[in-house]
Order: structure tokens, then sequence, then C-alpha cells
């Protein structure tokens, strides 16, 4: 079904809310929230995505506001820590903000830094969390195969769970999965998923041996199962820095996969310095609950985003229920 667009603009509000560190180049995130039949959504793709990527996030924020979610099959979803890209001494606090967080992605391969700064990242979140902790990192697709295969046995000492998206394009996925098989370490694709024409290629392929799968890009909860399904591979479902509604419906994804082999990425709120409720979908013990968030209207008005912000996102939104109707 598809809302008109007056009834999605009615309950249309835009914020920006503060980031604890600074991550994906942004200190800021932007997000547009959506009251349906069903409860609250969120539709919030990066800035620089065109209205055609766009639109499968708002396709996504409909099917969680307007659609009933499927059947639970658990009511909590254990979760990673996520370290951006900071400095070896920042690590402590940044896992101080994931209590009981058993797991840690760290990011690496970020531009201006160098792989020396990636082995002291991984190593300080090696020494916190001990010999029983895991550790998968992700380059988000910014090495060549060369630097992948040099990379993950610089970083192999600190025993590996997977590393994600090493390369850009499917071929990379499959030639470094290739070079590196007798290390143990699996290769994990998110972007070969979620930013793919076809995200099941990845699987056909044998590219990889892990899916990242994040619902507002792949167009909602229902469209994920079904490419989970298909693919018969194992599944990390992620977020991608969402307000505590957006963590919610990527909560009742995780909450409806029958085999839930990994820790989930669902624990991002807490590289917010600020939500839109005033109880959050924060990691305790490791965990968040899986549930619906309904935003508070003081935060929401605490947190407007300024008038040419919201006249942005009204625009873009307006476009991409352009596109879905067509």
């Amino acid at each position: 079904m598809l809302p008109t667009l007056a009834e999605l603009l009615g309950s249309a509000r835009v914020v920006a809310l503060p980031l604890v560190t600074r991550f994906r180049g942004i200190d800021t995130r932007e997000a547009l929230l959506l009251e349906g039949p069903q409860g609250w959504a969120e539709f919030s793709p990066f800035a620089d995505y065109d209205d055609a990527e766009a639109a499968a996030w708002l396709r996504a924020a409909i099917d969680f506001g307007w659609l009933a979610a499927p059947a639970l099959l658990r009511d909590s979803i254990p979760v990673n820590a996520t370290v951006p890209a900071v400095s070896a001494e920042d690590v402590a606090g940044v896992l101080a903000r994931f209590p009981g967080c058993r797991t840690a992605k760290v990011k690496v391969a970020d531009p201006g830094q160098t792989l020396a700064d990636d082995v002291a990242r991984v190593r300080a979140v090696r020494k916190i969390l001990g010999p029983e902790g895991r550790i998968r990192v992700d380059a988000n697709g910014l090495w060549n195969v060369d630097e992948a295969e040099h990379a993950i046995h610089a970083l192999n000492e600190f025993d590996l769970e997977y590393v994600e998206q090493p390369c850009a394009t499917i071929e990379e996925l499959a030639e470094i999965r290739r070079r590196t098989a007798y290390l143990d370490v699996g290769v994990a694709a998110d972007e070969s998923v979620r930013r793919a024409e076809d995200p099941l290629l990845v699987a056909r392929t044998g590219s990889a041996d892990i899916l990242v799968i994040k619902a507002a890009p792949l167009g909602g909860i229902h469209a994920a199962l079904a490419l989970v399904e298909q693919a018969g591979l194992p599944a990390v479902v992620s977020s991608a820095l969402d307000t505590s509604v957006g963590i919610s419906m990527g909560a009742h994804l995780a909450g409806a996969i029958p085999n839930l082999e990994f820790d989930c990425g669902l624990g991002t709120a807490s590289l917010l310095a600020a939500d839109v409720t005033t109880d959050p979908l924060l990691p305790v013990d490791g965990r968040i609950p899986v549930r619906r968030v309904t935003p508070d209207p003081a935060l929401l008005e605490q947190y407007a985003a300024a008038d040419d912000r919201r006249d942005w996102w009204l625009a873009r939104l307006t476009r991409c229920h352009a596109l879905l109707a067509d």
C-alpha cells in the first residue's frame, strides 16, 4: 500500500541529532519521522544518496508504519558495540557506551588514517574485551584486494570474527575470500547487498560467508526477510546510525529471522548524544528489546531541524513518494 503524500506530510517531523563522536564524516544525524497506523517509522537515507536509492528507504518506512510486522521469534536482540575510527586512546570511552556487549565492530580503512592506526585501534579493543570477546572489522569497501589481504594478515593476531566489506566489488570479495580462506576469517557483504541492483548476487556467486542486512535500504522488513530466506547465508541485522525509531525497525527484523547466529549491529543509538525518545533503545547487558518506539513531543521540538533542512527533507520525501507512485 502507498499512503497519500498528504498523509505522510501530515505527520512528518524532521530532527537533527548530535553525535557523541564523528561518524561517517558527520557530526549530526538528520532523520525524518512519520506516524502510520502501526506506529512511528523513520526515513533517513544519507544526504549523498540519490532519490532512486532513497525511495527504498521510504518504502521501508511505509512498510513499518503502515503494515503489521512479521511474527517475532525473540523479544530481545544481542548487539555489538560499534567503534568509529577513533584513536586507540579513545576506544575505552566508546566501549563504555555499550554495556555488556561481547562483540565489537571496529571501523577501519578510514580516509586519512593508516593501517597502523587500525591495528592500534583493534589492539585496544581486544585488550578491553579480553580473549573471550569477539571482534569484527568494517572497511566499507575502501581497500583494494592487495590492501585487504595485507590488512587482514596484520589484524589476524586479534582473532577476527569476520571482515565486513573489505573491498568494493563482488569480484574483489570473491578474490579476497579465496586468498584468505586458510586464515578462517569470514567475509561479510554489506554494500554489496544493500546498494546492489541484485542483492542476491553476492550469495549466488559465493563471494561472502555472511550477509549484513539493513531493513531501510532493502525496502523494509518483509523484503529483507525474503532476501535472507532466499540467500541461505547467516545474516547480521545492522542499522544506519538511526534514531531509536529506526533501530526499532531493525530490531523487529532481527526478531523475525529464524536463525540469528551473530550479534547484530543495532546498538548504535549509543553513538547519538540525543535521541527522539526518553526511553531509547540502548544496550543493556549486551541486548536491546524488540518494541515500537514513540517519539517524545518535547524532544521532537528540541531537536527539530532548521527550517531550510526541514524543507530539504520534505522536498526529498515528495520526490521519493512520486517515484514509488510511478
